[in-house]
């Protein structure tokens, strides 16, 4: 979907205009004719439409002989979250409606450039689709609509639009990657992918393959790797927005291509949705992506630690004993416990390669986490007071919510090994916290650091308010949202 920017109302085509909670009784414009505010008032009362953000009604109104569709969007009282509704209702509503193009009329609306922003990232994020493998759709389920004008915006908006351009292409490419089926991303393709998705935009690669893994220790990560023909790699993209120097924030990113729980196999009821076990490293992947495209003034590395964890003749066994980068032993009870494995390599060498004083980690890490706080929020561990408060208020502020869990010593008991440094599991309860207190082991003294567990968030069986069912792009949002609050000097 394109938008595009106007100086003039044209006389046809289906008309936008936005409308404040209890302003039905303000609308105008001139591109409707002089009858539009009786009929909105009655197509208002009988769709009980009062202008809550998201709320729509349609009406049609003649004109010069003619009969012109329009739609009052609400946009309820006015801030950037509750615009990006309105332009997120109006994709859902339109999307394979048969109309091609929308013009929003933003002459009576009080808007500022970053509400404008925000109404078309909110257009364009409901408004994305993935139809590549689809070859007998219907007609009437295809997209249609293609541009979203908007005539009549304050000054600025077009500036702002950029800025929400360049997170609409991170979070593609994040939604992109977790749709993708495993036969077609796997570690070595998901390398190229991104390669391909953020060339030209100034980043600095460093992709790592087993040799090289295995040099520098990643026993943890490549034990994981060993029972699959794919092989692992470990893909770091590094922005120097703010000039040379080591990254003050570390994103680091599980990315297990497909997860059949390895030896101790997953249920096969359900294991497709495992193509999205690499949810974490998509997120990264966007959010670099985003952060790269604006042009973010901070100094940020994306780290991302693929694998494919199958079960075959040399596949990793529980009870087997793995030594990590960091030097630790970690005792492998349950092979489906896998991406604590993964991240705690890519936790080291991030560490040990380019110091950063922060480090934020994402991954669809346990089941647990959705039994706890199913689909609604992802779960926040931190080392950090500081840090986890300004990732819950990056959460709300962006959509992508978060709930902060505890960590301690009690729980850090629960995965003592007898033989080991530590076990890769606790037992059955707290199973998220256990999960948390393994990455924890792994964190450097004095660096601030917060996990998130995501494993609910990243694909949804219904539509949501910025997506259809399918992949959500959770994490993009937030993580470019932190960015520009707290590491943009």
């Amino acid at each position: 979907m394109q938008i595009a920017f106007a100086s003039s109302v044209p006389n046809e085509g289906v008309l936008v205009l936005p409308v404040a909670k209890d302003g039905v009784a303000q609308v105008r414009s001139d591109a409707a004719g002089e009858g539009l505010a009786a009929l909105a008032a009655t197509a208002a009362e009988a769709g009980r439409f009062k202008g809550e953000a998201g709320t729509l009604v349609e009406l049609f109104v003649p004109r010069d002989g003619a009969v012109r569709q329009v739609i009052l969007a609400g946009v309820g009282a006015g801030s950037e979250t509750e615009w990006a509704k309105a332009g997120s209702a109006l994709s859902a509503r339109l999307l394979t409606s048969g109309t091609t193009a929308l013009t929003v009329d933003l002459g009576g609306a009080q808007a500022t450039p970053a509400a404008v922003a925000a109404f078309a990232t909110g257009a364009v994020q409901r408004g994305w689709r993935y139809d590549v493998y689809r070859t007998t759709q219907k007609e009437t389920a295809k997209p249609t609509l293609g541009t979203v004008t908007l005539v009549n915006a304050p000054d600025g908006a077009e500036a702002a639009w950029e800025v929400g351009l360049a997170l609409n292409g991170g979070l593609a490419l994040t939604r992109t990657l977790v749709t993708e089926p495993p036969n077609k991303l796997y570690p070595e393709s998901f390398v190229e992918r991104v390669l391909r998705e953020v060339e030209g935009l100034g980043l600095e690669v460093t992709v790592l393959d087993e040799d090289a893994m295995r040099d520098l220790g990643m026993g943890a990560l490549l034990g994981v790797s060993q029972g699959s023909t794919r092989e692992a790699r470990l893909l770091a993209l590094k922005w120097n927005g703010a000039g040379e120097g080591d990254p003050a924030l570390a994103l680091v990113g599980k990315g297990v291509t497909f997860d059949t729980g390895g030896i101790s196999i997953k249920p096969a009821a359900g294991m497709e949705d495992m193509k999205w076990d690499m949810g974490g490293a998509g997120a990264v992947a966007g959010a670099i992506k985003a952060l790269a495209g604006r042009k973010a003034k901070a100094n940020v590395i994306g780290v991302m630690g693929l694998v494919e964890n199958m079960p075959d003749g040399n596949a990793q066994r529980p009870g087997d004993v793995v030594t990590s980068m960091s030097g630790q032993t970690i005792e492998v009870i349950n092979t489906d416990a896998e991406g604590r494995l993964v991240l705690c390599d890519a936790l080291t060498w991030v560490q040990k390669t380019h110091r950063p004083r922060t480090i934020i980690d994402l991954a669809t890490l346990t089941g647990a986490m959705i039994i706890s706080l199913g689909h609604e929020h992802g779960g926040l561990f931190s080392n950090d007071d500081a840090l986890a408060d300004k990732l819950l208020a990056a959460g709300k502020a962006s959509g992508d919510t978060l709930w902060r869990f505890p960590l301690g010593d009690a729980y850090d008991k629960l995965i003592e090994s007898h033989i080991a440094d530590m076990k890769n599991v606790g037992p059955r309860g707290a199973g998220s916290i256990t999960a948390a207190q393994f990455l924890k082991r792994y964190i450097d003294e004095g660096v601030a650091w917060a996990h998130l567990d995501i494993a609910g968030m990243v694909w949804a069986d219904k539509p949501g308010t910025y997506h259809d069912k399918g992949a959500t792009g959770y994490g993009v949002r937030l993580l470019d949202r932190l960015v520009a609050e707290h590491f943009e000097g």
